[in-house]
């Protein structure tokens, strides 16, 4: 049998059936003369191999075969996960980027010669580098200026390397929580979860502590809460949907004593809130309290009322050449005439036409100048490109609710907040089905309590990624004057668009889909022309002069040969394929080259770009050698480093969860049945929605049908309705 040191680098394949792997193994050490040509270089490894983890150091036992077509493996028998010993660690810090002039090759040497007190020695006096083979003078001063340097951190790295953390982590830990550090390496690492992922922080927890702690088991009892709240949208739980969580999620068996007695500790820590047995995280419990006491507040406020607004409604009517029904009338007036209001309808119901009459009667009312508008009203969206046809519609200026209350990425807090509050009296807040409760509760901690709400939004698009269930929780309490557009304006005589999106919400779903409309086409297609038809028809498209910028390909999920990242992939090869003349860069297993359209992943202030921003790469060059990538989004300019790809993705195609506040031109939506996870009514209405122009759906119409059927969608457990009729006495 032999055995070989390193780490796992990639995941070729995996079963799914049990543990069985093959991996990409660098081999970093062995005792086996046979392997020792392999130090150094990646092998190939097979076999069960449970939980396995990438970049963590690893012992394997097994054997060692030259397979005939896949040339040299190692079958794995048994596997450990291996601490760093001292001297691993100290090699690790004088190779690392804080050290100064010293490679691999220096640093092994002062390792065999110095041994594992190298660092001290060094300190001590550099002289003791002299005795290194080929050390120079000039070498040994920058390596002795380097760790000079770090005399208060050098054995602050080590530990934390010896603990299981990599350079880099180690670097951001320092530069964060250089005050706070004699308490982390006292064992309390789940103080870090705020800049890591809480399963990296688990991971090397379980490897140098008890993984039993009360301590571990207090933490992975919030993080399993959180969990299902941003994976099913709820504010509460229960008991044993915690308890479930925590087994799955942490493998983390503890009796029920044990489980309920952290509870109660949590209890009286104020990380948790229990009311009538339901378990709440502290943060959701207060954000949905003080949502409903904040709208109580602003509900009491003076109205100004407008007077002869019925008429002031008909002089607008007739400026602008437009017609509106009873229940648009209604809206507007409810909006104008109340301290809180809501707005609902379904594409083609004239949601942004009344916006427009909404602002405009507003301002003319009150006589705003410009400088007032600004200073008064607030038209708010929680995505940018929502923001931006908010802006179009009413030529005034729009905003993402997280740049208007500038939110602040390192700290993830708002300047604007109840101790600095917005100048706003009139705001209306568009898409307000994606509010999730912490962003409605951050924003009206902004505006002051005199301040004029208009929600507006489709109760029948999917929820926000966040939890709660905010659009849906104010209507339903009946505490506030609400609106529902129900009828559709037609675009043309033989628009189809929003009516089959009517028709999937009522479940009211006939042969009709099946028949090419003016804006409307359903191509069937097998699982595996799908990907076919879609290339053939985007290229068909490019003939009429519709091309990435006004295309967009709308898919359930990201993996398999119908998913977006197979998708993305092909597409790229159609509008951006590659060219001597434009530069590219690989990341991961992707290539971004310039011209690409991508899709912002992550909120990021700084740059005031959003999460579901879409852009395209304009340019890409090096300076000092670091890898540039200039991106356009909509004329906000921006530029990031290589390692900032991982915040952006290809756009040629994108989830429909992604999509939501963004319309497109022309949407091309493929329906497969590997999607079936996904396939339910809300998602399908959500997806044709988006389409303004023209919708194609190609794929499966039996699939198609069944989703329209399926009212999937796990119940999201909130309480905000029962908080706001408490807050209300009702």
């Amino acid at each position: 049998m032999n055995s070989i040191y390193g780490k796992f680098k990639k995941v070729i394949y995996k079963s799914t059936d049990n543990s069985y792997v093959v991996c990409l193994f660098k081999v970093d050490k062995t005792g086996d003369e046979e392997l020792k040509k392999f130090i150094d270089k990646i092998i190939t490894v097979t076999g069960n191999i449970y939980d396995l983890k990438l970049n963590v150091s690893y012992l394997l036992k097994g054997n060692l075969t030259n397979h005939p077509k896949y040339s040299w493996q190692f079958s794995v028998t048994s596997f450990e996960i291996v601490k760093p010993d001292t001297k691993d660690a100290v090699m690790a810090f004088l190779t690392s980027s804080f050290v100064k002039g010293c490679g691999k090759v220096f640093a092994e040497r002062i390792v065999n010669t110095l041994g594992e007190n190298a660092i001290d020695l060094i300190k001590e006096d550099y002289n003791n580098l002299m005795s290194i083979k080929g050390m120079t003078m000039n070498k040994a001063m920058k390596i002795y200026g380097s760790i000079q340097s770090f005399e208060k951190n050098d054995h602050l790295i080590i530990k934390l390397k010896e603990l299981g953390f990599f350079l880099e982590e180690i670097d951001k830990i320092l530069n964060r929580y250089i005050s706070e550090i004699d308490y982390i390496l006292e064992g309390n690492l789940y103080y870090l979860k705020d800049i890591f992922d809480f399963k990296r922080i688990d991971e090397i927890y379980i490897t140098n502590f008890d993984s039993n702690s009360i301590y571990r088991c207090k933490e992975c009892i919030l993080a399993s809460m959180l969990e299902i709240s941003f994976n099913e949208g709820s504010v509460y739980y229960s008991p044993e949907e915690i308890y479930r969580a925590l087994v799955v999620l942490f493998n983390l068996h503890i009796d029920n004593e044990t489980f309920l007695s952290v509870l109660d500790i949590l209890v009286n820590e104020n990380e948790i809130v229990i009311e009538n047995n339901k378990y709440y995280l502290y943060k959701y419990y207060e954000e949905e309290k003080y949502i409903a006491s904040k709208l109580n507040i602003i509900s009491k406020s003076k109205i100004n009322k407008i007077s002869n607004l019925d008429t002031k409604i008909t002089d607008f009517e007739k400026k602008n050449k437009i017609e509106y029904d009873t229940i648009q009338r209604k809206a507007i007036i409810s909006a104008l005439d109340n301290q809180i209001s809501i707005i609902s309808g379904g594409p083609g119901t004239g949601k942004t036409t009344i916006i427009n009459a909404i602002v405009n009667l507003y301002i003319k009312t009150f006589d705003l100048s410009n400088a007032d508008i600004l200073y008064n009203i607030a038209l708010l969206s929680p995505t940018g490109r929502a923001s931006k046809k908010l802006s179009e519609a009413t030529k005034i200026p729009a905003s993402t609710i997280h740049r208007y209350l500038k939110w602040h990425k390192e700290s993830d807090t708002f300047e604007y907040n109840e101790s600095n509050k917005q100048s706003a009296t009139f705001v209306i807040i568009d898409e307000a089905s994606m509010l999730d409760i912490s962003l409605l509760a951050n924003l009206l901690k902004a505006l002051k309590d005199n301040v004029k709400l208009i929600f507006v939004g489709d109760i029948y698009q999917l929820p926000s990624v966040g939890p709660g269930l905010v659009l849906n929780d104010l209507i339903k309490s009946d505490l506030f004057l609400y609106t529902e557009l129900n009828t559709i304006y037609r675009q043309s005589d033989n628009s189809y668009i929003p009516f089959l999106a009517k028709d999937i919400k009522m479940h009211n779903i006939d042969d009709e889909y099946m028949y090419k409309k003016d804006d409307y086409n359903f191509i069937i297609a097998s699982e595996e022309t799908i990907v076919n038809k879609i290339i053939s028809s985007v290229k068909y498209a490019l003939t009429k002069g519709i091309n990435e910028d006004n295309m967009q390909v709308l898919v359930p999920m990201y993996k398999g040969i119908n998913g977006i990242d197979n998708i993305n992939k092909k597409l790229q090869e159609v509008y951006n394929p590659k060219n001597d003349n434009k530069n590219e860069i690989i990341y991961g297993e992707k290539i971004y080259r310039e011209n690409d359209k991508v899709l912002q992943l992550v909120n990021d202030a700084d740059n005031n770009v959003f999460n579901g921003d879409i852009g395209k790469i304009i340019n890409i060059y090096k300076v000092n050698r670091k890898d540039v990538i200039e991106i356009d989004f909509d004329g906000n300019y921006i530029a990031i480093s290589k390692k900032d790809l991982k915040n952006i993705t290809h756009a040629y195609a994108i989830s429909i969860h992604k999509s939501q506040g963004s319309e497109f031109d022309h949407v091309l939506m493929p329906i497969s049945r590997s999607y079936y996870i996904m396939l339910y009514n809300k998602f399908l209405y959500t997806g044709v929605s988006r389409a303004k122009k023209t919708l194609t759906i190609i794929g499966d119409a039996n699939a198609f049908v069944r989703g329209i059927s399926n009212d999937y969608a796990k119940e999201r457990k909130t309480s905000l309705k029962e908080k706001l009729y408490n807050a209300f006495d009702v």
